[in-house]
């Protein structure tokens, strides 16, 4: 299981072979960049390496499309990570790989070099959504490279999906995750489409050429999920996550929930510690040749207030199943009440003084925090 006390690495792969329309992730389809990418990993690992001295116990490699790196790069990478830094003798490495990449050669690679953890991206098993969603696999392909994944001998993978969008129909859902399940993966990540601004999604919807999901269909998707697979034996432990079993949670995606620290390298890649957040520009280019000038490719940091730090804590602990410490709720003036209120709703619990969230809770994680800042609290003592 996840320690909080030990730090976590992520390393943003940017490159993909194609982008989809609804991804608002930093990467680039040029692959010609990946060498000096590389580089500057290489460079950018040297300068945190004596400031992260405790060894890490997770790392992550994201994207992007890392698994579009092929062994002698991916090699590479973890040769600088490992010349730089500690890790944990049980450490949780995991990558993102997309089906159409999965080979026997390449699963055996990584288990040679220490990756223990897959997540798979599917999305869908539909031939119809995954056209509609521009993924450059089929769902012959993806059942096709999970046999792969099985019979290599990788027990610990997940497999990521997504629903609530056009075209999506509750059957057609079901179906998706009836036949992913009987994979036996360990872990699922389920997300709702998201139609972020920047995206080409995004410009449809602004155009009207694309539609959102009602409210109210989000709420049933979401809803219907989490008592299908709850139902399955899975744990909702997070909002968009669920697991066979607490050995099978994502380590690394603990430590963003329980603000531990952790460092991130590459174009975009976020870091945090001691209350202090910062980030790097998104720009393979501009990266390469800050760290080249000997500079730490940052584009922006914050430290946190007090207040600020209070808040992070609410709204990252209501996204999981085990919630905050009620004594960070019961010391504010009205959150007594406010906390009785919700928990006669039915959108929190308290059990052995922790206060999590219900699944109606979940549906509504973004918002709870702010019910529990004495101002706001005021307010819904006076008009609620």
């Amino acid at each position: 299981m996840n320690n909080k006390d030990l730090p976590g690495l992520y390393v943003h792969v940017p490159f993909c072979k194609t982008k989809c329309p609804y991804c608002d992730f930093y990467s680039i389809t040029d692959p010609s960049l990946i060498q000096s990418w590389l580089d500057g990993i290489e460079k950018e690992a040297l300068i945190y390496n004596r400031e992260w001295l405790p060894a890490f116990d997770t790392l992550y490699i994201g994207g992007g499309t890392p698994s579009i790196l092929d062994e002698y790069g991916l090699g590479r990478l973890m040769d600088i990570l490992r010349n730089s830094f500690s890790f944990a003798p049980d450490t949780e490495v995991t990558i993102e790989v997309n089906p159409d990449d999965i080979t026997a050669s390449r699963l055996a690679c990584y288990e040679a070099l220490g990756i223990n953890r897959l997540s798979i991206g599917v999305q869908s098993l539909q031939e119809a959504e995954l056209r509609f969603l521009q993924r450059r696999h089929t769902a012959i392909a993806a059942e096709r490279a999970i046999g792969l994944v099985q019979s290599s001998g990788f027990r610990n993978f997940g497999v990521d999906l997504m629903y609530g969008f056009h075209g999506q129909t509750r059957k057609s859902w079901t179906d998706t995750l009836e036949r992913v399940l009987s994979w036996g993966p360990a872990h699922l990540s389920c997300y709702q489409l998201t139609l972020s601004d920047g995206t080409p999604f995004g410009r449809m919807v602004s155009e009207g050429t694309l539609k959102r999901a009602t409210e109210e269909q989000e709420r049933q998707f979401f809803i219907h999920t989490s008592h299908f697979l709850q139902d399955h034996g899975f744990i909702h432990y997070e909002v968009s996550n669920f697991a066979k079993g607490e050995e099978y949670f994502s380590c690394h995606n603990l430590k963003y929930w329980q603000r531990a620290p952790y460092l991130g390298l590459g174009p975009g890649a976020h870091s945090f510690r001691d209350n202090a957040r910062w980030w790097n520009c998104r720009s393979v280019r501009d990266y390469c040749r800050l760290l080249l000038e000997g500079k730490r490719p940052v584009a922006g940091q914050e430290r946190l207030s007090p207040e600020q730090v209070r808040l992070e804590m609410l709204l990252l602990g209501f996204r999981t199943a085990r919630g905050v410490d009620m004594d960070d709720i019961v010391d504010q003036p009205f959150n007594g009440e406010v906390l009785a209120r919700l928990t006669s709703s039915g959108i929190v619990r308290v059990e052995e003084n922790r206060v999590s969230p219900t699944l109606n809770g979940y549906l509504i994680a973004d918002r709870l925090p702010l019910m529990f800042f004495s101002l706001i609290s005021f307010f819904i003592k006076v008009f609620y």
